[in-house]
Protein backbone atom coordinates (compact mmCIF):
# COMPACT_ATOMS: atom_id res chain seq x y z
CA UNK A 1 0.00 0.00 0.00
CA UNK A 2 1.07 3.64 -0.89
CA UNK A 3 -0.12 6.24 1.69
CA UNK A 4 -0.33 10.17 0.16
CA UNK A 5 -0.75 13.20 1.03
CA UNK A 6 0.40 12.76 4.49
CA UNK A 7 1.45 15.34 7.17
CA UNK A 8 3.88 12.45 9.43
CA UNK A 9 5.28 13.15 12.15
CA UNK A 10 8.22 11.76 13.84
CA UNK A 11 11.21 12.58 15.93
CA UNK A 12 10.19 16.22 16.60
CA UNK A 13 9.32 17.18 12.97
CA UNK A 14 6.07 17.33 10.90
CA UNK A 15 6.88 16.82 7.02
CA UNK A 16 4.41 16.79 4.21
CA UNK A 17 4.88 13.34 1.90
CA UNK A 18 4.12 9.76 0.96
CA UNK A 19 5.14 6.26 2.89
CA UNK A 20 5.17 3.18 1.05
CA UNK A 21 4.56 0.62 2.80
CA UNK A 22 5.58 -3.50 1.49
CA UNK A 23 5.96 -6.91 2.68
CA UNK A 24 4.78 -5.87 6.15
CA UNK A 25 7.46 -2.70 6.65
CA UNK A 26 8.04 0.60 5.73
CA UNK A 27 9.80 0.31 2.34
CA UNK A 28 10.61 4.31 1.23
CA UNK A 29 9.11 7.24 2.64
CA UNK A 30 9.61 10.66 0.54
CA UNK A 31 7.82 13.71 -0.75
CA UNK A 32 6.40 11.85 -3.45
CA UNK A 33 5.91 8.89 -4.61
CA UNK A 34 4.83 6.85 -7.95
CA UNK A 35 2.64 4.03 -6.66
CA UNK A 36 4.42 0.80 -8.27
CA UNK A 37 2.15 -1.73 -10.56
CA UNK A 38 -0.39 -3.43 -8.56
CA UNK A 39 -0.05 -1.18 -5.13
CA UNK A 40 -3.34 -0.15 -3.91
CA UNK A 41 -2.90 4.11 -2.90
CA UNK A 42 -4.43 5.06 0.08
CA UNK A 43 -5.15 9.06 0.44
CA UNK A 44 -4.37 10.18 4.00
CA UNK A 45 -5.80 13.69 2.74
CA UNK A 46 -3.49 15.66 4.76
CA UNK A 47 -4.35 13.82 7.84
CA UNK A 48 -1.96 13.41 10.40
CA UNK A 49 0.55 9.64 10.38
CA UNK A 50 2.22 8.92 13.17
CA UNK A 51 3.68 5.46 14.31
CA UNK A 52 1.52 2.74 16.08
CA UNK A 53 1.21 4.32 20.16
CA UNK A 54 3.10 1.27 21.92
CA UNK A 55 1.45 1.34 25.48
CA UNK A 56 3.40 -0.51 27.99
CA UNK A 57 0.72 -0.90 30.33
CA UNK A 58 -2.01 -2.92 29.93
CA UNK A 59 -4.17 -5.28 31.68
CA UNK A 60 -5.99 -7.60 28.89
CA UNK A 61 -7.42 -9.63 31.67
CA UNK A 62 -6.33 -13.05 29.69
CA UNK A 63 -6.28 -15.63 31.21
CA UNK A 64 -8.76 -16.28 34.57
CA UNK A 65 -10.45 -13.00 34.38
CA UNK A 66 -11.75 -13.24 30.87
CA UNK A 67 -15.39 -11.74 32.13
CA UNK A 68 -14.09 -8.34 32.27
CA UNK A 69 -12.08 -8.17 29.23
CA UNK A 70 -9.36 -10.44 27.07
CA UNK A 71 -6.97 -10.24 24.77
CA UNK A 72 -8.85 -10.23 21.28
CA UNK A 73 -11.29 -7.79 22.96
CA UNK A 74 -8.88 -5.52 24.58
CA UNK A 75 -6.97 -5.48 21.55
CA UNK A 76 -9.31 -4.79 19.29
CA UNK A 77 -9.71 -1.71 21.11
CA UNK A 78 -6.79 -0.49 21.02
CA UNK A 79 -6.10 -0.80 17.43
CA UNK A 80 -9.20 1.04 17.08
CA UNK A 81 -7.67 3.81 19.33
CA UNK A 82 -4.35 3.89 17.41
CA UNK A 83 -2.69 1.65 19.90
CA UNK A 84 -0.39 -0.97 17.59
CA UNK A 85 1.25 -2.83 20.09
CA UNK A 86 0.83 -3.49 23.80
CA UNK A 87 2.71 -4.64 27.01
CA UNK A 88 0.34 -6.82 29.37
CA UNK A 89 0.90 -7.08 33.22
CA UNK A 90 1.07 -10.29 35.23
CA UNK A 91 -1.40 -10.28 37.58
CA UNK A 92 -3.78 -12.84 35.89
CA UNK A 93 -5.01 -15.93 36.70
CA UNK A 94 -2.53 -17.81 37.35
CA UNK A 95 0.03 -14.92 37.85
CA UNK A 96 2.79 -14.77 35.57
CA UNK A 97 4.99 -15.39 38.43
CA UNK A 98 7.14 -18.39 36.63
CA UNK A 99 8.64 -18.96 33.34
CA UNK A 100 6.80 -21.55 32.35
CA UNK A 101 3.46 -19.62 33.06
CA UNK A 102 5.16 -16.93 31.26
CA UNK A 103 5.74 -19.17 28.03
CA UNK A 104 2.01 -20.77 28.40
CA UNK A 105 0.97 -16.97 28.38
CA UNK A 106 2.11 -16.13 24.69
CA UNK A 107 1.46 -19.64 23.42
CA UNK A 108 -2.03 -18.44 24.27
CA UNK A 109 -2.09 -15.21 22.89
CA UNK A 110 -0.46 -16.36 19.43
CA UNK A 111 -3.00 -15.76 17.00
CA UNK A 112 -5.72 -13.73 19.07
CA UNK A 113 -4.20 -10.35 19.37
CA UNK A 114 -5.06 -7.79 17.04
CA UNK A 115 -1.87 -5.50 17.86
CA UNK A 116 1.78 -6.92 18.64
CA UNK A 117 2.29 -8.02 22.03
CA UNK A 118 4.28 -8.39 25.17
CA UNK A 119 4.09 -9.82 28.73
CA UNK A 120 5.89 -9.08 31.91
CA UNK A 121 7.28 -11.34 34.24
CA UNK A 122 5.66 -10.43 37.90
CA UNK A 123 7.67 -10.47 41.38
CA UNK A 124 6.52 -11.94 44.11
CA UNK A 125 7.50 -12.59 47.84
CA UNK A 126 8.44 -16.20 46.57
CA UNK A 127 10.19 -16.22 43.19
CA UNK A 128 13.49 -14.53 43.33
CA UNK A 129 15.41 -17.44 41.93
CA UNK A 130 12.68 -17.71 38.86
CA UNK A 131 13.41 -13.76 38.59
CA UNK A 132 17.79 -14.93 38.62
CA UNK A 133 16.83 -17.48 35.79
CA UNK A 134 14.57 -14.45 33.30
CA UNK A 135 17.00 -13.79 30.37
CA UNK A 136 16.54 -10.79 28.35
CA UNK A 137 14.15 -11.08 25.45
CA UNK A 138 11.52 -13.48 27.64
CA UNK A 139 9.82 -10.17 28.78
CA UNK A 140 10.26 -6.68 28.32
CA UNK A 141 10.86 -6.34 32.36
CA UNK A 142 9.85 -7.50 35.46
CA UNK A 143 6.89 -5.98 37.41
CA UNK A 144 6.62 -5.34 40.98
CA UNK A 145 3.94 -4.36 42.54
CA UNK A 146 4.81 -2.31 45.89
CA UNK A 147 1.47 -1.73 47.08
CA UNK A 148 -1.53 -3.97 47.79
CA UNK A 149 -2.57 -6.09 44.59
CA UNK A 150 -4.32 -9.51 43.28
CA UNK A 151 -3.34 -12.64 44.82
CA UNK A 152 0.61 -13.09 45.42
CA UNK A 153 2.13 -10.28 43.85
CA UNK A 154 2.53 -7.89 46.56
CA UNK A 155 5.93 -7.86 47.16
CA UNK A 156 6.14 -6.70 51.04
CA UNK A 157 9.37 -8.75 52.29
CA UNK A 158 12.61 -6.56 52.09
CA UNK A 159 14.77 -9.07 51.65
CA UNK A 160 13.11 -10.18 48.21
CA UNK A 161 12.73 -6.85 47.16
CA UNK A 162 16.42 -6.29 47.46
CA UNK A 163 17.05 -9.27 45.66
CA UNK A 164 14.95 -8.67 42.62
CA UNK A 165 16.81 -4.68 42.40
CA UNK A 166 19.95 -6.62 42.95
CA UNK A 167 20.02 -9.71 40.39
CA UNK A 168 17.20 -9.11 37.65
CA UNK A 169 18.71 -9.27 34.26
CA UNK A 170 15.87 -7.14 32.64
CA UNK A 171 14.14 -3.56 33.78
CA UNK A 172 12.37 -3.47 36.64
CA UNK A 173 9.01 -1.97 36.79
CA UNK A 174 7.12 -0.80 40.02
CA UNK A 175 3.53 -0.09 41.19
CA UNK A 176 4.63 2.82 43.98
CA UNK A 177 2.08 3.05 46.62
CA UNK A 178 2.74 1.73 50.77
CA UNK A 179 0.55 -0.74 51.82
CA UNK A 180 0.82 0.34 55.86
CA UNK A 181 -0.62 3.97 54.96
CA UNK A 182 -3.28 2.73 53.09
CA UNK A 183 -4.42 0.59 55.46
CA UNK A 184 -4.07 3.41 58.12
CA UNK A 185 -6.17 5.68 55.80
CA UNK A 186 -8.55 2.89 55.34
CA UNK A 187 -9.19 2.40 59.03
CA UNK A 188 -9.73 6.46 59.32
CA UNK A 189 -12.44 6.09 56.73
CA UNK A 190 -14.42 3.58 57.62
CA UNK A 191 -14.29 4.83 61.49
CA UNK A 192 -15.60 8.34 59.83
CA UNK A 193 -18.00 6.51 56.83
CA UNK A 194 -18.33 2.93 57.56
CA UNK A 195 -19.62 1.32 54.52
CA UNK A 196 -20.68 4.84 53.09
CA UNK A 197 -17.89 6.57 52.13
CA UNK A 198 -18.07 9.35 49.38
CA UNK A 199 -16.20 8.37 46.11
CA UNK A 200 -14.20 11.85 46.89
CA UNK A 201 -12.14 10.16 49.47
CA UNK A 202 -10.36 7.77 47.66
CA UNK A 203 -7.21 9.68 46.65
CA UNK A 204 -6.76 10.49 50.10
CA UNK A 205 -7.13 6.90 50.81
CA UNK A 206 -4.33 6.15 48.42
CA UNK A 207 -2.98 9.46 49.42
CA UNK A 208 -0.01 11.47 48.39
CA UNK A 209 2.00 10.52 51.11
CA UNK A 210 1.53 6.36 50.16
CA UNK A 211 2.87 6.94 46.55
CA UNK A 212 6.01 9.55 48.02
CA UNK A 213 7.11 6.99 50.59
CA UNK A 214 6.98 4.03 48.02
CA UNK A 215 8.21 5.77 45.17
CA UNK A 216 11.08 6.97 47.72
CA UNK A 217 11.62 3.17 48.23
CA UNK A 218 12.25 1.78 45.05
CA UNK A 219 14.39 4.97 43.25
CA UNK A 220 16.85 4.30 46.64
CA UNK A 221 16.97 0.48 45.77
CA UNK A 222 17.52 1.16 42.09
CA UNK A 223 20.38 3.34 43.05
CA UNK A 224 21.59 1.33 45.56
CA UNK A 225 22.29 -1.60 42.84
CA UNK A 226 22.20 0.55 39.88
CA UNK A 227 19.21 -1.05 38.59
CA UNK A 228 16.64 -0.36 35.86
CA UNK A 229 13.89 0.95 36.87
CA UNK A 230 10.68 2.51 35.56
CA UNK A 231 8.21 3.83 37.96
CA UNK A 232 4.26 2.95 36.26
CA UNK A 233 1.56 5.44 37.03
CA UNK A 234 3.30 8.95 38.48
CA UNK A 235 0.00 10.87 40.03
CA UNK A 236 1.15 13.45 42.49
CA UNK A 237 3.88 16.37 42.44
CA UNK A 238 5.67 15.48 45.33
CA UNK A 239 7.24 12.05 43.93
CA UNK A 240 9.08 14.39 40.83
CA UNK A 241 11.59 15.39 43.10
CA UNK A 242 12.96 11.61 42.53
CA UNK A 243 13.76 11.91 38.57
CA UNK A 244 15.14 14.42 36.11
CA UNK A 245 14.96 15.81 33.32
CA UNK A 246 17.17 14.89 30.14
CA UNK A 247 17.39 12.07 27.19
CA UNK A 248 16.04 8.89 27.94
CA UNK A 249 18.65 7.01 26.55
CA UNK A 250 20.50 8.46 29.51
CA UNK A 251 18.79 7.26 32.25
CA UNK A 252 18.74 4.48 34.32
CA UNK A 253 15.43 5.28 35.96
CA UNK A 254 12.38 6.33 34.05
CA UNK A 255 9.17 7.56 34.76
CA UNK A 256 5.80 7.17 33.06
CA UNK A 257 1.94 8.94 33.66
CA UNK A 258 -1.01 8.00 32.33
CA UNK A 259 -3.79 9.39 30.15
CA UNK A 260 -6.11 9.62 32.97
CA UNK A 261 -4.07 10.99 35.32
CA UNK A 262 -3.32 14.04 32.91
CA UNK A 263 -6.74 14.53 32.02
CA UNK A 264 -9.05 14.29 35.19
CA UNK A 265 -8.49 16.05 38.39
CA UNK A 266 -10.43 14.84 41.93
CA UNK A 267 -13.59 17.53 41.21
CA UNK A 268 -14.83 14.20 38.87
CA UNK A 269 -15.33 12.15 41.40
CA UNK A 270 -18.65 13.67 42.17
CA UNK A 271 -19.82 13.06 38.62
CA UNK A 272 -17.93 9.66 37.37
CA UNK A 273 -17.63 8.07 40.96
CA UNK A 274 -16.36 4.46 40.68
CA UNK A 275 -15.75 5.36 36.64
CA UNK A 276 -12.47 6.77 37.76
CA UNK A 277 -11.61 5.10 41.29
CA UNK A 278 -8.24 3.33 40.15
CA UNK A 279 -4.94 2.72 41.81
CA UNK A 280 -3.10 4.62 41.85
CA UNK A 281 -5.86 7.25 42.30
CA UNK A 282 -6.74 10.80 40.53
CA UNK A 283 -5.54 13.18 42.13
CA UNK A 284 -6.23 17.18 42.77
CA UNK A 285 -5.50 19.66 39.73
CA UNK A 286 -2.14 20.88 41.20
CA UNK A 287 -0.64 17.39 40.64
CA UNK A 288 -2.11 17.06 37.26
CA UNK A 289 -0.68 20.18 36.33
CA UNK A 290 2.23 19.14 37.68
CA UNK A 291 2.44 16.29 35.85
CA UNK A 292 1.77 17.85 32.53
CA UNK A 293 4.56 20.17 32.86
CA UNK A 294 6.84 17.13 34.11
CA UNK A 295 5.58 15.91 30.48
CA UNK A 296 6.66 18.96 28.65
CA UNK A 297 10.19 19.18 30.34
CA UNK A 298 11.28 15.87 29.84
CA UNK A 299 10.95 14.51 33.39
CA UNK A 300 8.45 12.32 32.76
CA UNK A 301 9.66 9.88 29.98
CA UNK A 302 6.12 7.50 28.77
CA UNK A 303 2.67 8.42 28.79
CA UNK A 304 0.51 4.86 28.99
CA UNK A 305 -2.98 4.18 29.37
CA UNK A 306 -3.30 1.47 32.52
CA UNK A 307 -5.98 0.30 30.60
CA UNK A 308 -7.55 -2.06 33.34
CA UNK A 309 -11.18 -3.39 32.88
CA UNK A 310 -14.49 -4.17 35.35
CA UNK A 311 -17.58 -5.07 34.44
CA UNK A 312 -20.34 -2.31 34.82
CA UNK A 313 -21.80 -4.68 37.70
CA UNK A 314 -18.78 -4.59 39.29
CA UNK A 315 -17.61 -0.87 39.00
CA UNK A 316 -22.03 -0.41 40.44
CA UNK A 317 -20.95 -1.70 43.29
CA UNK A 318 -20.08 0.06 46.55
CA UNK A 319 -17.03 1.97 47.51
CA UNK A 320 -15.04 -0.65 49.14
CA UNK A 321 -16.62 -3.35 46.99
CA UNK A 322 -15.96 -1.74 43.44
CA UNK A 323 -12.84 -2.20 42.01
CA UNK A 324 -10.21 -0.10 40.94
CA UNK A 325 -9.02 0.37 36.80
CA UNK A 326 -10.45 1.93 33.92
CA UNK A 327 -10.88 0.84 30.29
CA UNK A 328 -8.87 3.19 28.77
CA UNK A 329 -7.45 2.38 25.11
CA UNK A 330 -10.15 3.24 22.80
CA UNK A 331 -9.87 6.96 23.75
CA UNK A 332 -6.53 7.51 25.38
CA UNK A 333 -5.03 9.60 21.80
CA UNK A 334 -8.14 11.26 21.57
CA UNK A 335 -7.49 12.46 25.08
CA UNK A 336 -3.91 13.27 24.44
CA UNK A 337 -4.97 15.20 21.80
CA UNK A 338 -7.26 17.12 23.41
CA UNK A 339 -4.71 18.20 25.89
CA UNK A 340 -2.94 19.28 22.27
CA UNK A 341 -5.66 21.79 21.55
CA UNK A 342 -5.71 23.12 25.19
CA UNK A 343 -2.34 23.93 24.62
CA UNK A 344 -1.14 21.71 27.17
CA UNK A 345 1.25 19.40 24.96
CA UNK A 346 2.39 19.47 21.36
CA UNK A 347 2.06 17.03 18.91
CA UNK A 348 5.66 16.36 19.08
CA UNK A 349 5.72 15.66 22.64
CA UNK A 350 2.77 13.23 22.22
CA UNK A 351 4.27 11.13 19.61
CA UNK A 352 7.72 11.09 21.30
CA UNK A 353 5.78 10.04 24.80
CA UNK A 354 3.90 7.27 23.39
CA UNK A 355 5.32 6.24 20.40
CA UNK A 356 9.45 6.49 20.47
CA UNK A 357 10.08 6.27 24.19
CA UNK A 358 8.37 3.22 24.81
CA UNK A 359 10.28 1.61 22.00
CA UNK A 360 13.51 3.20 23.05
CA UNK A 361 12.97 1.80 26.70
CA UNK A 362 12.36 -1.43 26.50
CA UNK A 363 14.41 -1.76 23.31
CA UNK A 364 11.48 -2.75 21.07
CA UNK A 365 12.84 -3.81 17.84
CA UNK A 366 12.08 -2.04 14.56
CA UNK A 367 8.79 -0.55 16.26
CA UNK A 368 7.87 3.11 17.50
CA UNK A 369 9.21 5.46 14.21
CA UNK A 370 8.51 5.83 11.25
CA UNK A 371 12.08 4.65 9.59
CA UNK A 372 12.53 3.20 6.16
CA UNK A 373 12.74 -0.64 6.95
CA UNK A 374 10.85 -0.88 10.18
CA UNK A 375 7.48 -2.54 10.95
CA UNK A 376 4.78 -0.55 9.21
CA UNK A 377 2.88 0.05 12.27
CA UNK A 378 0.92 3.29 11.50
CA UNK A 379 -1.72 5.37 12.98
CA UNK A 380 -3.67 8.52 11.31
CA UNK A 381 -5.04 10.88 13.29
CA UNK A 382 -8.29 13.26 11.50
CA UNK A 383 -7.00 16.56 14.01
CA UNK A 384 -10.56 18.18 12.19
CA UNK A 385 -13.25 15.24 13.10
CA UNK A 386 -14.01 15.08 17.10
CA UNK A 387 -14.51 11.77 18.72
CA UNK A 388 -17.47 11.72 20.77
CA UNK A 389 -17.09 9.09 23.50
CA UNK A 390 -20.09 6.78 23.85
CA UNK A 391 -20.28 3.56 26.51
CA UNK A 392 -22.37 1.69 23.08
CA UNK A 393 -19.20 2.55 20.85
CA UNK A 394 -16.98 0.95 22.87
CA UNK A 395 -15.13 -2.11 21.98
CA UNK A 396 -13.82 -3.51 25.15
CA UNK A 397 -15.34 -6.37 26.66
CA UNK A 398 -16.66 -4.40 29.57
CA UNK A 399 -18.93 -2.06 27.34
CA UNK A 400 -18.12 1.69 29.11
CA UNK A 401 -15.79 3.91 29.04
CA UNK A 402 -14.94 6.92 32.14
CA UNK A 403 -15.05 9.28 29.19
CA UNK A 404 -19.30 8.37 28.90
CA UNK A 405 -20.66 11.44 26.79
CA UNK A 406 -17.44 13.63 26.57
CA UNK A 407 -16.14 14.84 23.05
CA UNK A 408 -12.59 15.12 22.01
CA UNK A 409 -11.37 17.21 18.99
CA UNK A 410 -9.48 14.76 17.29
CA UNK A 411 -9.87 11.00 16.07
CA UNK A 412 -8.67 7.77 14.65
CA UNK A 413 -8.84 7.87 10.94
CA UNK A 414 -6.99 4.61 10.48
CA UNK A 415 -4.42 1.84 11.88
CA UNK A 416 -1.70 -0.73 10.20
CA UNK A 417 -0.72 -3.42 11.92
CA UNK A 418 2.19 -4.92 10.19
CA UNK A 419 1.75 -3.01 7.48
CA UNK A 420 -2.05 -4.05 6.95
CA UNK A 421 -5.10 -1.59 7.33
CA UNK A 422 -6.30 -2.95 10.56
CA UNK A 423 -9.15 -0.14 11.42
CA UNK A 424 -10.37 2.01 8.55
CA UNK A 425 -12.41 4.15 10.56
CA UNK A 426 -15.22 2.38 11.53
CA UNK A 427 -14.39 -0.95 12.44
CA UNK A 428 -11.59 -3.62 13.34
CA UNK A 429 -10.47 -5.95 10.55
CA UNK A 430 -11.55 -9.41 11.64
CA UNK A 431 -8.53 -11.28 11.10
CA UNK A 432 -5.96 -10.70 14.02
CA UNK A 433 -2.58 -9.36 13.10
CA UNK A 434 -0.66 -8.66 16.19
CA UNK A 435 2.86 -10.26 16.14
CA UNK A 436 4.81 -10.99 19.17
CA UNK A 437 7.54 -8.03 19.74
CA UNK A 438 10.83 -8.76 19.64
CA UNK A 439 13.90 -6.91 22.31
CA UNK A 440 16.84 -6.21 21.92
Amino acid sequence: MLITNARLINEGQITEGDLLIKNGRIEKIAKSITAPAGVVVYDAKGKLLMPGMIDDQVHFREPGLTHKGHLASESAAAVAGGITSFMEMPNTIPNTTTRAVLADKYALAAGKCFGNYAFYFGGANDNLEEVKRLMPGEAPAVKVFMGASTGNMLVDDPATLNGIFEHSRLPILTHCEDTPTIKANEAAAREKYGEDVPWSEHWKIRSHEACYLSTQLAVGLAKKHNARLHVLHLTTARELEFFSAGPLEQKRITVEACVHHLFLNDSYYDTRGSQIKCNPAVKNEADRLALVKAVRDGVIDIIATDHAPHTSAEKAQSFWKAPAGLPLVQYALPVLFALVARGELTLEQVVQKVCHAPALRFGVVDRGFLREGYCADLTLVDLDKPTHAHNADVLSLCGWTPFDGMSFPASIAATWVNGVLAYDGHKVLPTPLGERLIFK
